[in-house]
């Protein structure tokens, strides 16, 4: 852990720095390819709706000595294949063993009720029926989507005013990546769609932009004052805040991923508590793909729409034809001159100037003339 520490802290003096935003093309194959996969997989696949989209009947019978795979060969028995979902829940009764059975299998509830008592050797009256209407699981998606929408346009009003369009851009495409990767990712392994899936698609949105927040406002830092000096473009800046955030991004990241974690692989799979897996899955898959997004996804698109501002058109231009006097200079073997006046408006990232990152100072301007020129 020190040594991933001291990792962090030479990214953030700029020591050691990656280049997210200059390979933006092989960010933009990766999230391509995936996205293809994804809608694929929604396309071709579909999702596997559970009984709240689909109408159907539970039952519900004390746990007793019946484990889960007796109470799932019983059901697939009566359904003749494996649709049937079996989990188990606390109730009233103590520890409760619930079978659903979908309305498109056609089954009766008095049937499905007594084909079960049956296979598992209980008296049918322990064996609890309720029917679940599939307008339930509608009105539950219909919300969900509205709810969707308003916070797509708030969250769109609120970063253009806090930041400007071009990062709500690039945070609203980094929110829309998050989640068609985990709603294809559900299509394609065919992870059951619940109401407790539906609230967990909902709160990745928070996590993702959470994150992506944190990146661009070291982003907004770094990039204030950049036109008044020539020795970054916009790319480079971006780059230089992304990897001073990177290690604090990280951390919120694994931070948010442990309890889920928790939850999905303790709560859910060893003790089998349906509603928190289904939650913490959707949870998970879509953490994972939003720490991806924030970093490789959102930064690289905001460099990529600045940098076809006209401002910043000119600084790169100014920026290439610095680098090429400083080339000149040090092939003749003269000191290359350094704008201090640039410096003291602008943080300059060392991975660009090969040395610690310079921070802001705020000199007078009789400390200036007594300072004098570098030489």
């Amino acid at each position: 852990m020190s040594r991933f520490g001291n990792i962090g802290h030479r990214l953030y003096t700029g020591e050691v720095s990656f280049d997210f935003v200059g390979r933006r093309k092989l960010w933009v194959i990766i999230s391509g390819a995936i996205l293809v996969l994804a809608v694929l997989g929604l396309s071709v696949r579909g999702l596997n709706l559970g009984i709240e989209f689909k109408g159907g009947d539970i039952y519900t019978f004390p746990k007793g000595s019946i484990t889960l795979n007796q109470a799932q060969e019983a059901a697939n028995k009566l359904t003749h294949d494996s649709s049937a979902v079996v989990q188990t829940q606390s109730g009233s009764r103590g520890d409760e063993i619930t079978v659903q059975i979908s309305s498109t299998e056609k089954i009766p509830a008095d049937k499905g009720q007594a084909g079960l008592a049956a296979n598992l050797g209980i008296p049918q009256d322990k064996v609890s029926t309720q029917f679940l209407s599939a307008s339930w699981g509608h009105d539950i998606s219909q919300k969900a989507i509205y709810g969707l929408i308003a916070f797509m346009v708030l969250v769109t009003l609120y970063l253009a005013f806090a930041f400007e369009w071009r990062l709500a851009v690039g945070a609203l495409v980094a929110l829309l990546h998050d989640l068609v990767i985990t709603v294809g990712v559900y299509a394609l392994v065919g992870f059951e769609v619940t109401s407790g899936t539906i609230i967990g698609f909902l709160t990745i949105l928070g996590y993702s932009l959470y994150d992506t927040v944190v990146v661009f406002d070291g982003l907004k830092t770094a990039t204030n004052k950049i036109t008044k000096q020539n020795r970054l473009t916009y790319s480079d800046a971006a780059n230089a805040s992304l990897n001073s955030t990177l290690v604090r991004s990280i951390n919120t990241s694994v931070l948010a991923l442990l309890p889920v974690a928790a939850l999905l692989f303790i709560g859910g799979g060893l003790l089998g508590a349906g509603v928190l897996n289904d939650i913490s899955l959707a949870l998970f898959i879509g953490l994972t793909a939003g720490a991806y997004s924030s970093i490789c996804v959102a930064t690289p698109m905001v460099a990529w729409l600045q940098e076809k501002r006209p401002e910043y058109l000119e600084l790169a231009r100014k920026v290439k034809q610095r680098k090429a006097a400083d080339a000149k200079a040090l092939a003749e073997g003269r000191s290359v001159e350094d704008d201090e006046s640039a410096q003291d408006e602008v943080s300059i990232p060392a991975a660009s100037t090969g040395g610690p990152r310079n921070q802001p100072v705020n000199r007078s301007r009789s400390d200036r003339r007594a300072g004098g020129r570098r030489g």
